[in-house]
């Protein structure tokens, strides 16, 4: 029996950027841009193309303001975006366990 439907993961999420930008805004909430570049260490295009992903299946949402003249967008997790990554965390923790448990069956 497969622990885990590789189809059925949430390509949305599955990328390292991707998941990067849900845990940051699951973990520390709102953030704005500047801070997430910096956190996930990557290039502006490639971060504006995977939150641009993240807002069309409506998993994060973004808020433009200006800040001393300066235009500022943050983002934050959706309830859709926390259940989706709820959902790709709980596939990967049974694929850890079941792992395990095959590594433990091998050495017996």
């Amino acid at each position: 029996m497969n622990p885990i439907d590789f189809n059925g993961l949430d390509t949305a999420v599955h990328g390292p950027i991707r998941l990067g930008i849900m845990t940051a805004l699951q973990v520390d909430g709102p953030l704005d841009f500047m801070t997430l570049k910096k956190r996930l260490e990557t290039v502006d295009g490639s971060l504006n193309l995977h939150l641009r992903k993240l807002e069309e299946c409506d998993y994060v949402s973004s808020k433009k303001a200006f800040v001393a003249l300066r235009p500022r967008t943050t983002y934050r997790i959706t309830a859709t975006g926390r259940k989706a990554l709820g959902n790709y965390l709980q596939s990967m923790k049974s694929l850890i366990e079941y792992l395990e448990k095959e590594k433990k069956t091998e050495s017996n």
